[in-house]
């Protein structure tokens, strides 16, 4: 006979692997908020401390971006061009950005980030609108110091790279469907040079042991994220990726200035 498990950690574990699931399905179709949401669980419900919380986030993440990363390429969702231009510079932005939250608070910053996002989101929301039936997308022309400015704020900030990469791409007239799927593949690089990062400098016990349920519910999740990019039409996606910038980038930017103070 083999032991019951114990009920109390399995219900404890539960909300976490619904958290993740639900994160990971968002950030896998439209290339954003699997950290933003699950940081702000942590920080918020849990009372995480901000390094601890990204420490964890990105723990996590480097199992779920793995996952979803290959899920992309396998759909053909992964421009390898980009993908380069991105990568490097990105990984830079997380060490540097790791490595200031391990020293230095790094929500000071975060509601002028969010107030960022909450335009760029409404902005895409307006494109969105004009969308022609058959748009003429652009090469993006400004890449690497983007990729370096969302590492970055990624590490430092608990979450980020997906709202701040995808939708500045997308501005610049990126494809939604290849440019959702370049930023989740080079995610999976630069979460785990942020959590090699973060071991250095915090150790292991930074990491939370939310992290089991949020990795459980994001590793199921990923493969259906990267379908659903490639089936959503790439007007949907737009919609979509918009709404999910404002929401929780306004919710952030009222908690940074509402509730905090």
């Amino acid at each position: 006979m083999f032991p019951l498990p114990d009920l109390d950690l399995v219900y404890s574990v539960l909300p976490f692997i619904l958290a993740g699931f639900l994160a990971q399905l968002v950030d896998g179709a439209l290339g954003m908020a699997f950290g933003v949401i699950t940081t702000t669980l942590l920080v918020s419900v849990l009372g995480l401390a901000p390094a601890r919380a990204s420490a964890s986030v990105h723990l996590v993440e480097a199992f779920t971006t793995g996952a979803s990363g290959l899920s992309h390429i396998l759909h053909r969702n992964v421009d390898w061009k980009l993908f380069w231009k991105l990568a490097i510079p990105g990984i830079a932005g997380g060490i540097m950005g790791a490595n200031l939250l391990a020293h230095v608070d790094g929500k000071t910053a975060r509601p002028f980030v969010m107030a960022y996002l909450a335009f760029t989101g409404a902005y895409l929301f307006w494109r969105a609108l004009r969308w022609s039936r058959d748009p003429r997308h652009r090469s993006p022309k400004i890449v690497a110091p983007l990729g370096l400015i969302g590492g970055f704020l990624d590490a430092a900030g608990g979450g980020g790279w997906g709202s701040v990469v995808t939708s500045n791409l997308l501005v610049q007239g990126g494809n939604p469907r290849t440019t959702i799927g370049t930023v989740n593949a080079v995610e999976f690089l630069l979460t785990l040079s942020v959590s090699f990062t973060f071991v250095a400098t915090l150790g292991v016990t930074a990491f939370s042991s939310a992290a089991v349920g949020l990795i459980i519910g994001g590793l199921l999740a990923a493969p259906l994220g990267a379908m659903l990019a490639r089936e959503i039409p790439a007007r949907i996606l737009l919609f979509a990726v918009s709404i999910i910038i404002v929401a929780t980038s306004g919710y952030s930017l009222y908690h940074a200035m509402v509730v905090a103070s």
